[in-house]
């Protein structure tokens, strides 16, 4: 069995299906049976107090459970980072049962705890006692991983001579003398070792730790193991995707769950990974099932193997995402919040980016937008729907208008029918007598330079359309898209005002590379995509691209950008200035279809 740190979920499948059987032959009570399986349970949850203590109970007897009683107790402080007491179990296991017939799983994690702790050469001669060769690929890749953080030089070239036939060793000690050393028997000694081990990062070197790809269409529930991360470029990037993928609820005949949008944009993510791979851009992906859960994101992110990430996609919970943002920045990887708005999420945090544009930015460019709308009349009214969002947007928009000396005539919730909207609006607005005086309104209704609704009601729009006509306020209404029902909105909906629509998500399905994703998406997944698939697609082959183009973390900004004419769906991407992306498409109807004017 291929036990490994990572894969500790697994010994559900293992370990404990090998004691049941031994279980039966042993005539184990079936109390027995069920209050150790309760236990292992437990420590396979996460609740390790509670399983470490119904686990005592089966340690201390010799019995055909208190090999597999102590290893799991010994697990249960290593996941809670009791590494004294671990070592100190698993010593004993070794030394009460020698003829274990899983002896090597607890040599395994002997030496995990060894690597932790920093004694690097008993957990070194403990890991080459492995003879399981299922395990030996997962031991390499452990020791790569704490050896590729070793910077003592001195102690490098001790435990090259001490082990002289270990590649991991040999490897990391070339790629620390290229990188630090100048003495010449220093260098002669990188040449010896590069002719026996071959160069860090090359195919050669990575043969016994080529990373493993997540290829099915469900992910897994619990974490791959990529190999460890050489300190130059290694031909391929390791893409972290943290979603509430909620497998436990999962069932693959239900198209409408609740987080769909997830596994959309994942299945998105899927489709320009391919592409990327037929620009010569390899991409391994490991999905993780993080929801809302803080310490199980520090527990991932605090994993060994989590290091060799190059690319967090999430998470999308404020928590997780703080936790993974921290990480990421302290681990030179990069981070992209695949639908958040929120600017905060990535203020100070230089390797985070929003994949969406933020609601200040989206506030920006509508503000830019109303600057061509030469009226003469410097006077708005501002509406907002019920949600959150809508709120949010329109305080941002207010505080652009009045950096613009804007007079804001209206600022105000508006929500139910057309006449309920009608009714709440008021004009009375915040000017003084002076600048009332020097704008006199038409005689007929009420003139503004615009009106600005922010709703996320599709019923909204037609009802702040037909508001306006009744408070016979003239003037171009400028809203957000998700006020509006593309389905079941007619035509004259979108041509009886001058209607500007603020619409980031806004896909031209007319252009080819648009019409080759939905054919191709449809094909592969039988049904229409959605347009979180659209955006994963988007989101997944530009950050592989700045990747291949700028390396991790990017090297320069200037051209974190998309060109007018690049083959993503959407709009682009542009993080020339800012972690937010800048670019905000706002449409309007003409010619029988919405056209960007911006």
């Amino acid at each position: 069995m291929k036990l490994t740190l990572f894969f500790y979920r697994s010994l559900l499948t293992g370990l404990l299906l090998l004691v049941s059987c031994l279980l039966v032959r042993a005539q184990v009570s079936p109390d027995a049976q069920k209050r150790y399986k309760v236990a292992v349970q437990r420590v396979l949850t996460g609740d390790y107090a509670r399983g470490k203590a119904e686990l005592n109970a089966f340690i201390q007897p010799v019995g055909p459970l208190a090999p597999y009683a102590s290893y799991y107790a010994a697990l249960a402080d290593f996941r809670q980072k009791n590494y004294n007491q671990a070592r100190l179990m698993l010593k004993q296991l070794m030394t009460r049962f020698p003829d274990w017939r899983k002896m090597d799983d607890a040599r395994y994690l002997f030496g995990a705890v060894c690597l932790e702790t920093d004694q690097y050469e008993e957990a070194l001669t403990t890991l080459q006692r492995i003879s399981d060769p299922t395990l030996r690929t997962t031991v390499t890749d452990l020791e790569q991983i704490f050896l590729s953080r070793l910077t003592d030089l001195a102690r490098l070239k001790l435990l090259n001579r001490q082990f002289p036939d270990n590649r991991p060793i040999g490897l990391a000690l070339i790629d620390l003398i290229q990188r630090t050393a100048s003495d010449k028997d220093d260098l002669e000694l990188s040449d010896r070792l590069t002719n026996r081990f071959g160069v860090p990062g090359t195919a050669a070197a990575r043969a016994t730790s080529s990373p493993q790809v997540t290829t099915g269409e469900t992910p897994s529930s619990r974490p791959s193991v990529p190999s460890a991360r050489p300190n130059r470029a290694k031909g391929y990037f390791n893409v972290a995707v943290m979603f509430p993928f909620r497998l436990e609820d999962f069932d693959a005949d239900k198209r409408l769950r609740s987080n769909q949008y997830v596994y959309d944009l994942y299945d998105g993510i899927k489709l320009a990974k391919a592409k990327l791979q037929e620009e010569g851009i390899t991409v391994n992906l490991f999905a993780y099932d993080v929801d809302n859960d803080a310490n199980r994101t520090l527990e991932l992110v605090n994993s060994p193997a989590f290091a060799q990430t190059d690319l967090i996609i999430g998470p999308l919970y404020v928590e997780p995402n703080r936790i993974a943002s921290a990480y990421a920045n302290q681990n030179n990887m990069l981070l992209v919040n695949p639908i958040a708005t929120s600017s905060d999420l990535v203020t100070n945090q230089p390797l985070s980016f929003l994949a969406q544009p933020s609601l200040s930015g989206q506030a920006r460019k509508a503000a830019e937008q109303v600057r061509g709308l030469s009226s003469g009349i410097r006077r708005v009214a501002i509406y907002f729907g019920t949600s959150r969002k809508d709120s949010l947007l329109a305080a941002a928009y207010q505080q652009e208008l009045k950096r613009q000396n804007y007079q804001i005539l209206d600022f105000r919730k508006v929500s139910g029918s057309t006449q309920a909207m009608a009714d709440a609006m008021q004009f009375s607005g915040t000017a003084t007598a002076a600048q009332s005086a020097t704008t006199t309104p038409p005689p007929t209704g009420i003139g503004l330079n615009h009106i600005f609704f922010a709703s996320s009601n599709e019923d909204d729009g037609v009802r702040m359309l037909d508001a306006l006509s009744r408070r016979r306020v003239s003037g171009p209404l400028i809203a957000t898209a998700g006020a509006f029902d593309y389905y079941r909105n007619s035509t004259s909906t979108f041509t009886r005002r001058d209607l500007y629509l603020l619409y980031p998500d806004y896909i031209d399905t007319s252009r080819e590379p648009v019409i080759q994703f939905q054919e191709e998406y449809v094909t592969k997944r039988n049904t229409i995509p959605s347009v979180f698939a659209h955006e994963g697609y988007d989101m997944m082959l530009f950050f592989g691209r700045q990747m291949a183009k700028n390396g991790v973390p990017f090297r320069s900004r200037t051209t974190l950008r998309t060109d007018t004419d690049d083959d993503y769906l959407l709009s682009g991407f542009d993080y020339s200035q800012t972690n937010e992306n800048q670019v905000v498409p706002i449409v309007k109807y003409e010619g029988k279809r919405f056209i960007k004017v911006n």
